[in-house]
């Protein structure tokens, strides 16, 4: 077949052939051996039973997993207004001819981001800790020892305190997308509207977010992809505890998983977060381009 292909072309399939065929091997066979498994009772060995739909009737009646459901959607709303919002707000900052060392702030700002998840979560784990945490150690050293506690054993705050070190490390990431995005819009556009009249917040507001609003699509889009599937960092600091409090979807789905060797129902709540990660994705992108149009109109 190949060699009825021009010599060109051919070159062109043989080189993309490796990554394609990799591809279908990482996402799309995994995908489907999971679908399959989800219709077995299954621990692990050699014997499988299938069930059909027992796993997935199981799945719906879930408390747990709507509940991690629940706690992955906090972690995209969170993430949402705080790594791509803080990482607009910074671009702004560094963009302004105010700022000097332009290079400087963009380097150390996407460092975070080079940094493993499972480093980033020790290093917050120590931030936490009761006894030798900095955050203890400020409260006491500011006279407030009485708000000293074990952080990550407070079930109140815990989502919001394993959500702050995901912001604080992909803020770079997402600032270095919005950065080329804002790279291509001409400054002959931001000259006029200053001629006009026009102050930073107006300029953000009115012609960049407009202009780079495609890339900020992707941004969102991104942010619910990695988020729905958030592990590392909770896993590392938390394990999902205390109790439930903040597990989620992906950790719920080890848990089940390997922890309790059921693996028939594990591979159903992976297909249970696939399908609920393309509508969340979905979902989010109708209602932008919704809202979008409204604005237009």
């Amino acid at each position: 077949m190949l060699n009825a292909i021009k010599p060109k072309t051919k070159t062109v399939v043989l080189y993309l052939l490796v990554p394609v065929v990799m591809f279908i091997f990482t996402v799309f066979v995994p995908l489907v051996t999971a679908l399959v498994y989800s219709f077995f009772e299954w621990k692990g060995g050699p014997q499988k039973t299938f069930t059909g739909l027992d796993n997935y009737i199981k799945l719906f009646h879930d408390a747990t997993f709507w509940e991690a459901f629940g706690h992955n959607i906090y972690l995209v709303i969170a993430c949402i207004i705080g790594q791509i919002g803080i990482a607009f707000v910074l671009v702004m900052m560094v963009n302004s001819k105010l700022v000097k060392c332009k290079t400087i702030h963009r380097t150390f700002g996407f460092f975070p981001s080079t940094i493993a998840a499972v480093c980033i979560g020790l290093i917050w784990n120590m931030i936490y800790h009761n006894k030798y945490g900095i955050l203890n150690w400020f409260l006491t050293a500011i006279g407030r020892k009485d708000l000293c506690q074990v952080w990550l054993n407070n079930t109140d705050l815990v989502m919001l305190l394993v959500t702050i070190p995901l912001i604080w490390q992909y803020i770079g990431y997402y600032m270095v997308i919005i950065l080329s995005a804002i790279a291509s819009i001409s400054t002959d556009i931001f000259e006029s509207a200053e001629i006009d009249g026009a102050n930073g917040f107006q300029k953000a507001v009115y012609i960049t977010l407009p202009l780079i609003k495609n890339t900020m699509l992707v941004c969102i889009t991104l942010c619910i992809a990695g988020n729905m599937k958030a592990f590392d960092n909770i896993f590392v600091m938390t394990k999902g505890g205390p109790g439930t409090a903040s597990m989620v979807m992906a950790m719920y789905g080890y848990q089940i998983s390997f922890s309790q060797s059921n693996m028939g129902y594990g591979s159903c709540i992976s297909v249970g977060i696939f399908v609920l990660s393309l509508l969340v994705i979905g979902g989010s992108q109708a209602l932008i381009k919704y809202v979008t149009r409204e604005k237009e109109a």
